[in-house]
């Protein structure tokens, strides 16, 4: 066995670390407090306003508890079942975006090779890192990040065009193929960065090897970037008063943007000790993760008022719809995965 492919099977041994339940029990603490929060509000509201805002707060709680339920459930599986996890969330979100973008009949076969063909082959490449059979690498340990790194922005994206032309419908051509690119490369490619940080190598800036699990960084990645959002619509209701682009989301001011960078920031540093980083890169990471997941939600509010939408869907009676709720991790995703493997990786 290579020294390499040694290391790696015995970081991954260690799914999870003690870091990793007091993180998951931090998280499930301050989601029964405000669960705590939403009933006491829910038996004192007066105000049609009051009650319309406590509903969504509530609504949301309900989500993050199945979100982490649904997450936990993933760790439970072990690496592979992480990554299938996420590559059914993929899944759906791109079903929700190619129903929110209506296509024509000549685009049919480039969406069954979008769905079955290329969203599940990019997760299995990620199955396949540092775990393919000697009958696919000849014996040799492969890292196969070279492959799903560029597979669908490089060959999804010259194979839709090609496969749209061949059905013989010329008709809105460029903006066909371009929404079924946009939402193979945001829902499928950008989201499955998220459990790429499962196989990376990590040690600390200054090379010393981390003693951690890959799931408590995940863990930290994905509760980050929920909570930026969080932050963004708190500040915005506290301070807010100049909308970043009314006509595409009145509720994104340019305070609650600031305020939620910092304050992602200053969490992100004080969770430092559940990642590789250092207090102050932990909150450069998170300062990068909130930046970038308002841009996600900026992008998908402009997509859905294109199209004349208020939710990407109704997976959840009563609340939006899934890639509403993971937007922001799509578009942080490939970010916090390139930046933490350039840095902290070995």
């Amino acid at each position: 066995m290579l020294p390499s492919e040694a290391a790696h099977n015995a970081a991954m041994t260690e799914w999870v670390t003690k870091r990793t339940f007091v993180l998951l029990a931090v998280v499930l603490v301050a989601l029964s407090i405000a669960s705590l929060v939403g009933l006491l509000l829910t038996r004192r509201e007066n105000v049609a306003i009051e009650s319309a805002v406590v509903r969504r707060f509530t609504g949301r709680l309900r989500i993050w508890w199945m979100m982490c339920a649904i997450l936990v459930c993933g760790f439970l599986l072990h690496r592979i079942g992480t990554i299938v996890l996420f590559g059914l969330v993929s899944f759906w979100a791109l079903r929700e975006f190619i129903t929110m973008t209506p296509t024509r009949r000549g685009d049919h076969r480039a969406l069954f090779w979008v769905f079955f063909i290329f969203t599940p082959l990019q997760y299995v490449l990620l199955i396949l890192n540092h775990m393919s059979p000697s009958w696919i690498t000849g014996g040799r340990t492969i890292d196969f990040y070279g492959l799903y790194s560029i597979m669908i922005p490089v060959y999804g994206s010259l194979f839709i065009p090609a496969r749209i032309a061949l059905g013989g419908d010329f008709k809105r051509f460029l903006e066909r193929s371009a929404k079924i690119q946009s939402g193979l490369l945001i829902c499928v490619y950008s989201l499955s960065f998220a459990p790429a940080l499962l196989d990376l190598s990590l040690q600390h800036a200054d090379g010393r090897p981390w003693n951690g699990s890959n799931v408590t960084l995940l863990f930290f990645f994905l509760l980050i970037a929920q909570l930026s959002g969080v932050l963004q619509r708190a500040w915005t209701r506290l301070i807010g008063n100049h909308p970043v682009a009314r006509d595409i989301n009145a509720g994104r001011t340019w305070e609650g943007v600031v305020g939620s960078v910092l304050s992602t920031g200053m969490i992100g540093a004080a969770l430092f000790w559940a990642t590789p980083f250092a207090v102050w890169e932990a909150g450069v990471m998170g300062m990068v993760v909130a930046c970038m997941s308002f841009a996600g939600t900026m992008t998908m509010s402009a997509i859905k008022r294109d199209r004349g939408v208020n939710d990407t869907g109704t997976l959840v009676q009563g609340h939006a719809g899934l890639l509403d709720q993971i937007d922001d991790i799509c578009f942080a995703a490939p970010v916090f995965y390139h930046l933490t493997r350039f840095f902290f990786s070995g």
